[in-house]
């Protein structure tokens, strides 16, 4: 009975160890579930809303909000607007966890979306204003060039001012500038459309929230483009200048060119580019070839718009060259 007594006694040490490693798997198995729920839980909204962000996000602060109260995004009747629903947070995200009282030395949680180290992705932010703005000129946002170059709506508007600079037409194109560098260069040249004086926007010819078009276009095809403005090149004409019915950049560069008319050569030089010169007199000339030697040099200078002065196209009998 002794020995049997001394047995259990020196068994119970085990016991009481494999106990203790079971309650602490037990323990870490909950700890780890706990961690998992709250990474997995929905984001929560502050109780005051708009409230609680303006505490900081005033007129003095870094990024100005008050102006958003004077746009259509701030009508609380309106049960379409944002503010008629989490106010502030229906874009930015829940921000319970942003906005929650700091410790001493804690860093503050980002804002889910739009703010500096965002927790959405471009993708999402971008679906938060598709929820709202969801019509025919953006059905073809998904897939066109801007998303697939993950461009987010937030690069070129602005929400929190009272006039959006990429809606206005005057300065439209410095916001496009900011990426399209090479179209800027080219829209000071000499002879360009009138986008930097704000009488010509980019989107008047292309659709910048995708389109199903070459370059975005909003014609589906560029001389529809151009004849929007340019009527009088469509024609039909009796005689027609192959070039011009084929495509307009063929002679032309359409956001800005150091030649006249947006050309991309001088004539000749241009139409020698698809006309042979043999047998034809199109090399430069001077006063010196006429009596008195009064002509100008420049009317000779071997531009072939001196004759053939209707090169888009000529209804006349007699226009097969296009010369009247």
């Amino acid at each position: 009975m002794t020995r049997t007594g001394d047995r259990k006694q020196n068994n119970r040490p085990h016991w009481i160890l494999a106990g203790a490693i079971m309650l602490f798997s037990l323990f870490s198995a909950g700890i780890e579930v706990m961690a998992q729920d709250e990474t997995d839980s929905p984001l929560e909204y502050t109780a005051e809303g708009a409230d609680t962000c303006l505490a900081c996000h005033d007129e003095n602060g870094e990024v100005p909000v008050m102006d958003i109260f004077k746009t259509p995004h701030a009508v609380p009747g309106d049960a379409r607007t944002p503010f008629a629903q989490h106010q502030c947070e229906s874009c930015h995200g829940p921000g319970a966890e942003h906005g929650k009282r700091l410790r001493f030395n804690q860093e503050r949680p980002p804002i889910p979306a739009f703010g500096d180290n965002a927790l959405w992705s471009k993708q999402k932010q971008n679906g938060i204003c598709l929820d709202c703005h969801q019509r025919d000129q953006r059905m073809h946002w998904e897939g066109g060039t801007h998303e697939r170059q993950d461009v987010a709506c937030a690069d070129c508007h602005q929400v929190h001012v009272s006039e959006d600079p990429v809606t206005v037409a005057r300065r439209e194109a410095e916001i496009c500038s900011d990426c399209h560098r090479n179209v800027q260069v080219q829209s000071h040249q000499m002879s360009s459309h009138p986008m930097r004086f704000g009488d010509m926007a980019c989107s008047d010819c292309h659709q910048p929230h995708g389109s199903l078009n070459t370059a975005m276009l909003k014609e589906p095809t560029l001389n529809d483009s151009c004849y929007s403005c340019h009527a009088d090149k469509r024609g039909p004409f009796l005689w027609e200048h192959a070039p011009v019915a084929d495509d307009c950049t063929s002679c032309h560069s359409p956001h800005g060119s150091n030649h006249p008319a947006l050309l991309k050569q001088r004539p000749p030089l241009l139409c020698q580019s698809c006309h042979s010169r043999a047998g034809h007199p199109s090399i430069a000339r001077t006063s010196d070839d006429l009596p008195g030697g009064r002509a100008s040099a420049f009317l000779l200078g071997g531009s072939c718009l001196n004759c053939h002065s209707k090169v888009h196209g000529s209804n006349h009998p007699s226009g097969a060259n296009l010369s009247r």
